[in-house]
């Protein structure tokens, strides 16, 4: 018999965060203003039909994983988002796919910028 599934993506997108993170030991000590956002692609198909928050990801413990490893200093954003991914499929067995992007708030580049962000997508 075939399984019946129905994949979704389940976004959080626009959280905020003041971090210590930067590749320069000034930025670990004064921090930054940091965005991030997190998408999954689940199979939502017991949910659907069952109305249970168990059959899904629950959006406060997929938050939950975010806040804490942007508690965790870091020199480079690839390392926050590869944190991040490696948490959420820890944290989620039904999670087919995370993707996150992790963006610093007027970056040091001597000039004008809004933001410097990474883009990082793993399939399990």
């Amino acid at each position: 018999m075939k399984k019946i599934s129905d994949i979704a993506k389940i976004s959080l997108e626009g959280m905020e965060f003041f971090a210590n993170h930067g590749y320069y030991d000034e930025e670990q000590k004064i921090g930054n203003k940091f965005g991030v956002d997190v998408s999954i692609m689940v199979d939502v198909y017991k949910a659907e039909e069952s109305d249970s928050l168990s059959q899904t990801v629950n959006y406060e413990k997929l938050y939950t994983i975010v806040k804490e490893e942007m508690i965790k200093p870091s020199r480079l954003l690839e390392n926050i988002g590869n944190r991040i991914i490696q948490r959420v499929f820890d944290a989620f067995s039904k999670v087919n796919t995370v993707e996150v992007t992790v963006s610093k708030f007027n970056p040091p580049v001597g000039g004008i910028c809004k933001r410097a962000k990474i883009h990082l997508k793993r399939e399990r």
